[in-house]
């Protein structure tokens, strides 16, 4: 569009016919926004706009008799307040028209449909939707659409998710659009994550489980979280939640890569093991086991039951997603899942008889969905039949708590459940 560094092209009138020319130019969606009108020597107005060419072919077809109108280059020009705080997303589609324009293509509706509204932000890596720029004429523009897709949302490097592969380690397509380097670094409740985007997955989704977690006592306990990828919910156990210890099992080997530099990143490396690729050498270790593989953990089940502590037992977290039916409208409040009780209310339902045990679940059972319930009763079932199987002995298993992280898909709920699982003890 500039004839040189900080110039853009605009169309000078007669102060008295700026307003009159600034409709007709956004009319035909000609005026730059971008930039405010301003004089110019000569005490004539210029109005920023989008392309010379155009603008001057439209000036010849346009313009009425009698308005003075001539096309200049004005030299650093002053942005408008509305760029200043313009949305991104506004902004984005904004820098696209423009683009556009200065091809002499169109826009279009179906062009709109295809330009993102949300993406992922990874310091200053743009991770775009899956679905975004997959119109034919976005390929004809070139580099130049990624340089300016990164221009307008501040980003030094673009990328874009394809599909998950159908693989047991959920391993993303991510194609890198523009930059060279694709390692990232994202940060989660003061928690410092580094990994290779187009190698390891990182769900913003889950960030109200990490939160969770940061917020559980653990001090003095060990955890053994089986799916621990870079780190996600490892970290939070070390850093915030206050774990003496920490096995970490992965067989990713991006993954694991990550893990290692994260561990380091927060200063906890030492109070974490790896087990890459193999945990069967883990028993009788852990306080708390976290399970956090979806669709289902269920294959991990036997090896949490065996790391659990035999002679006190401990707590399982387990991710499940589950299929709900839709509910009706009136039923939609009651059913919702409340806000998180306090730590102290958590404590004091957690300590008490049977009988109080019994009541707390009754009420719990009545705070979420039926199907989320059904899988956990069932859950808490099989794994107390684990248990007791593998020690030759009786178990108990107690539903402390179901938590809804985030819609998966429609009417498909990722939840976490909370099981407490101890030894019977002797009549």
């Amino acid at each position: 569009m500039a004839a040189g560094g900080g110039t853009i092209p605009a169309l000078a009138t007669e102060p008295r016919f700026a307003q009159h020319l600034r409709q007709r130019l956004e009319e035909a969606r000609l005026l730059d926004a971008r930039y405010r009108l301003q004089k110019v020597p000569g005490g004539s107005v210029a109005l920023p706009v989008l392309e010379g060419k155009a603008a001057e072919q439209w000036l010849q077809d346009n313009v009425p008799q009698g308005l003075s109108c001539r096309l200049l280059w004005i030299q650093d020009p002053v942005p408008s307040k509305a760029a200043s705080v313009q949305p991104p997303a506004q902004k984005l589609r904004c820098e696209l028209r423009r683009l556009l324009v200065e091809r002499g293509e169109s826009w279009s509706e179906e062009l709109e449909r295809d330009v993102p509204r949300t993406w992922q932000r990874h310091g200053d890596l743009v991770l775009l939707s899956e679905d975004s720029f997959s119109a034919a004429l976005w390929a004809k523009l070139g580099p130049v659409l990624w340089e300016t897709v990164a221009a307008a949302l501040g980003a030094q490097r673009l990328a874009k998710r394809g599909r998950v592969l159908p693989d047991k380690m959920r391993s993303p397509t991510v194609t890198l659009l523009l930059g060279h380097n694709s390692w990232v670094e994202h940060v989660d409740n003061g928690i410092r994550y580094t990994f290779d985007v187009t190698k390891c997955m990182f769900s913003p989704g889950n960030i109200t489980e990490k939160l969770r977690v940061a917020s559980m006592q653990c001090s003095g306990e060990v955890l053994v979280d089986l799916y621990a990828g870079i780190g996600y919910f490892t970290l939070p156990y070390l850093v915030h939640a206050a774990a003496a210890f920490a096995h970490a099992c992965e067989w990713n080997p991006h993954a694991l890569e990550a893990l290692r530099r994260n561990l380091a990143l927060n200063g906890v490396q030492d109070r974490c093991q790896i087990h890459a690729g193999d945990s069967r050498q883990l028993r009788d270790v852990a306080d708390r086991v976290n399970l956090g593989l979806i669709p289902s953990s269920e294959e991990g089940w036997p090896v949490a039951c065996r790391v659990l502590k035999k002679s006190t037992g401990g707590v399982l977290h387990i991710h499940h997603n589950v299929e709900s039916r839709p509910l009706p409208p009136a039923l939609k409040d009651e059913q919702r899942l409340p806000e998180e009780s306090s730590s102290e209310q958590k404590d004091e339902e957690h300590r008490g008889s049977e009988e109080m045990e019994s009541g707390v679940q009754e009420v719990l059972a009545a705070r979420v969905r039926p199907e989320w319930w059904s899988w956990a009763e069932a859950a808490a079932v099989r794994i107390r039949g684990l248990l007791t199987e593998l020690h030759s002995q009786p178990w108990q298993t107690h539903i402390l708590h179901i938590e809804a992280v985030k819609s998966y898909a429609p009417h498909v709920h990722h939840i976490v459940l909370d099981l407490e699982c101890r030894p019977t003890p002797p009549a």
